[in-house]
């Protein structure tokens, strides 16, 4: 399956940008670097057997342990104290960063009840592109007799793209289902 998409980007995206774009180099095509999941747990973290259920859905859904952020600072109006769990991220790259794009594309999204595509407008001018899911549920992997309350996460796609245009392109060309852009 990973295997699929990386060869997907060498011997058809590279080409294609190279030539839509004009790159005289095979370095100057945007590529995949990371993805990046991450889920808030707000009144969760209080609990270690929340925590440790939405740890474990994080793992399953990533392919990979993810790691607890904790609070930098005491904020009393939230009741958050200095080393509070505050939140769950994984980085994935290489082979499952693939893996998890491929699921995500070809499984996951087609799921999503009058799925019409993704917003194009989640670019943050960097080349980068930003999706909200608001709930786990919509991933295979999830069972919904396991799931306690729905919560959602984000995941962020990184790319070495300068500009949006060409984080775009290099996304929709790996077959994400992106909205035209205005």
């Amino acid at each position: 399956m990973k295997k699929d998409t990386k060869n997907l980007y060498k011997e058809k995206i590279v080409p294609s940008l190279m030539e839509e774009y004009g790159y005289k180099n095979v370095q100057l095509v945007p590529k995949l670097l990371k993805i990046s999941i991450n889920r808030g747990l707000g009144e969760e973290a209080r609990s270690s057997k929340e925590m440790d259920a939405n740890l474990k859905e994080l793992a399953v859904i990533a392919g990979q342990q993810p790691t607890v952020n904790k609070a930098r600072k005491s904020i009393a109006g939230f009741k958050i104290r200095d080393g509070m769990p505050v939140g769950a991220s994984v980085t994935l790259r290489q082979d499952r960063m693939y893996a998890f794009l491929e699921r995500l594309i070809h499984i996951t999204l087609p799921r999503v009840r009058d799925f019409r595509g993704i917003s194009a407008e989640g670019f943050d001018g960097r080349g980068n592109y930003n999706l909200g899911i608001k709930d786990q549920l919509i991933f295979p992997e999830i069972s919904y007799d396991d799931v306690n309350q729905l919560q959602g996460f984000d995941i962020s796609i990184v790319t070495s793209a300068n500009t949006d245009e060409e984080a775009y392109s290099l996304l929709k060309k790996f077959g994400m289902p992106l909205q035209a852009r205005a």
